[in-house]
């Protein structure tokens, strides 16, 4: 084409997989993951179960499909901010936090880990696969960061492997609360995430005198 546009039929090729993803986040969410066909994601997608299967070789492969597309650009955000600190680390890793808060907002977002933290105990491997794709990556660097602060003096003397799970507890215990037990679901993981910084930080911060 002279002004360089592909062809229709090629840009909807190319916009598939992303139509696929959508149906199947749309479905998982009103049904449950278990409850899924891939033939519903088909029929929802307006494709053939044969042109899914040529994106995405299982359903678990679909759901990872979500996790690389929604969750690793936040990963790789918070990788990227957090492997720059120099000093204080608390205002970046309040940044990032907060960051984490305002993605989270958004409830189909939010929809996908907690859809995996629904499901894992049937499929294994999904936790398998987020551990992979998201934990494995970011919490060396987050104990790399809390190592670093108590080095140089602006955090207690704590250990930063069990530190770590006192960051990402609160707002794991969240997605379960909402998702097995309804607990809280008019709270929202920005709400959250605001208030886990002030008590965070309060209990982790070496005071200026003790330095």
């Amino acid at each position: 084409m002279e002004d360089g546009r592909q062809p229709k039929f090629r840009r909807r090729a190319e916009a598939r997989p992303d139509e696929v993803l959508d149906a199947a986040l749309d479905l998982f969410i009103e049904k449950g993951f278990a409850a899924t066909r891939v033939e519903d994601i088909a029929a929802r997608a307006g494709i053939s179960k044969g042109a899914v299967y040529l994106y995405f070789p299982s359903k678990e492969k679909i759901l990872e499909g979500l996790v690389q597309r929604a969750i690793l650009p936040i990963a790789n955000s918070a990788l990227s901010s957090l492997r720059t600190i120099e000093g204080d680390p608390r205002p970046i890793m309040t940044g990032v936090l907060k960051m984490l808060g305002q993605r989270l907002a958004d409830a189909r977002l939010l929809a996908i880990p907690k859809l995996v933290v629904r499901e894992v105990l049937g499929y294994p491997e999904l936790a398998q696969m987020y551990r992979r794709e998201v934990l494995d990556r970011v919490m060396p660097v987050i104990e790399g960061l809390i190592a670093q602060g108590v080095a140089e003096g602006y955090f207690r003397a704590v250990d930063p492997r069990l530190t770590i799970r006192s960051i990402i507890g609160p707002m794991m215990l969240h997605v379960v609360l909402a998702e097995v037990f309804a607990i809280g679901a008019d709270v929202s993981m920005e709400q959250l995430i605001d208030n886990h910084i002030t008590i965070l930080f309060d209990g982790l911060s070496l005071s200026p005198a003790s330095r």
